[in-house]
């Protein structure tokens, strides 16, 4: 029996709508601003070197990550590619195949390895954190939708749903329970997502979870330099000392969620 608050939280999903779909024509302009400010993004924080598996999102594959692994790379880190193709949903075969290549990644390593998942990559490192948490030691998503609901719009509906019935996907959208995951978490979104709802993107803080607002693009996520500087400071800060984000005041205006400094842990 479905109780009003879960009625009420059903009809809310469904109303949401991404509304900024023209907006995504910005994406272009900040791949040209990331790799202007590529240098600059150098200083960003380092820390030990680290297992870095990045997973694209839905229909785009390892190219769209190349310029964040890069980034990763020259601050002295292990970025990984999935190596799977072009991300065409959650088949059987790609469910598999990101299981595996989590394992060998870890095994490569010989210790947990940090996710970074854009859009739907998001969702599988959330997935795969839950599954097998003592191979994950953080999870990074970049406009995730890991809260949509099952009847939820998105932008790319019509292409999830021819692909959703010629690779027959394991599941359906909206009926996994990903806002918890076993490990420190960090949730990058933006208010004007013109593909997904940007509220679904975003998780119930606690000490060891949080969501970070920065200004952009969905298509441009990837490359956007506010995410660039703040996934390489995650990445930089181990799970047994993590703390929430708390960028350099210079820097400060790239977040307009983020008030004032803090070295606190966030709190609910």
């Amino acid at each position: 029996m479905i109780t009003a608050a879960r009625e009420q939280t059903m009809r809310a999903a469904t109303e949401r709508r991404p509304a900024w779909l023209l907006g995504e024509l910005r994406a272009p302009a900040e791949l040209g601003l990331f790799l202007g400010a590529f240098p600059l993004l150098h200083a960003a924080p380092r820390g030990r070197s680290r297992p870095v598996l990045v997973l694209p999102g839905f229909v785009a594959g390892d190219s769209s990550t190349l310029p964040l692994r890069a980034l990763l790379g020259r601050l002295g880190h292990q970025p990984l590619s999935w190596g799977l193709g072009t991300n065409l949903g959650p088949t059987a075969e790609t469910i598999s195949g990101i299981v595996r290549r989590l394992h060998e990644a870890a095994e490569q390593a010989a210790e947990p390895v940090v996710l970074v998942g854009w859009s739907l990559g998001g969702i599988y490192a959330r997935a795969l954190a839950q599954w097998h948490p003592e191979l994950v030691d953080q999870v990074i998503t970049l406009g995730s939708p890991f809260n949509i609901g099952r009847t939820e719009p998105t932008s790319l509906d019509p292409v999830w749903t021819v692909l959703g019935r010629w690779q027959r996907f394991v599941g359906h959208r909206g009926q996994l329970e990903l806002d918890a995951v076993p490990c420190p978490s960090t949730a990058l979104f933006t208010r004007t997502d013109g593909v997904v709802a940007w509220e679904s993107c975003r998780q119930t803080e606690h000490t060891t979870a949080e969501n970070i607002e920065v200004r952009g693009s969905h298509c441009g996520l990837g490359v956007n330099v506010a995410v660039a500087y703040a996934v390489a400071d995650r990445v930089a800060r181990e799970s047994c000392n993590w703390r929430s984000f708390a960028p350099p005041s210079l820097l400060r205006p790239l977040y307009p969620g983020l008030a004032t400094p803090s070295d606190l842990p966030c709190v609910s």
